[in-house]
């Protein structure tokens, strides 16, 4: 399980969900072999002034929600996909973009009525 949350400006952001939504999913199935049916994504877009950061107006912070699991190599695959594909194919410099991989472990999660860690997945978390 993978929950994506995007923050950024309203004004910059808000016409261009589904390419960024289609830029980040992307890289999640190819450096985490997620299945491609498997996207949730949460678009927090502030309003101007509600965003302050050293960065310019496109800024975006990028927050994955997951199961524990993933390999320090898969999750460094990622961060590297965020840099080399997703932000170049947004018109983003480097410094406009971060992310952050917050894990949990799967007894944290409520899915379909049950714990997470009595879910039976389609895919591997171990990657």
């Amino acid at each position: 399980m993978a929950q994506v949350k995007v923050y950024g400006n309203r004004s910059v952001w808000g016409e261009r969900r589904a390419e960024i939504s289609d830029a980040l999913h992307e890289a999640l199935v190819s450096t985490w072999q997620l299945p491609a049916d498997k996207r949730f994504h949460r678009f927090l877009l502030l309003d101007d002034g509600d965003l302050v950061a050293p960065r310019s107006d496109a800024y975006l912070v990028v927050e994955i929600v997951c199961f524990a699991g993933r390999s320090r190599e898969a999750k460094r695959a990622l961060i590297a996909a965020l840099y080399d594909s997703v932000a170049p194919r947004l018109g983003l410099a480097a410094e406009d973009v971060e992310i952050v991989i917050l894990e949990s472990a799967r007894e944290n999660w409520g899915i379909r009525g049950m714990s997470g860690d009595e879910l039976a997945l389609s895919y591997r978390v171990d990657v």
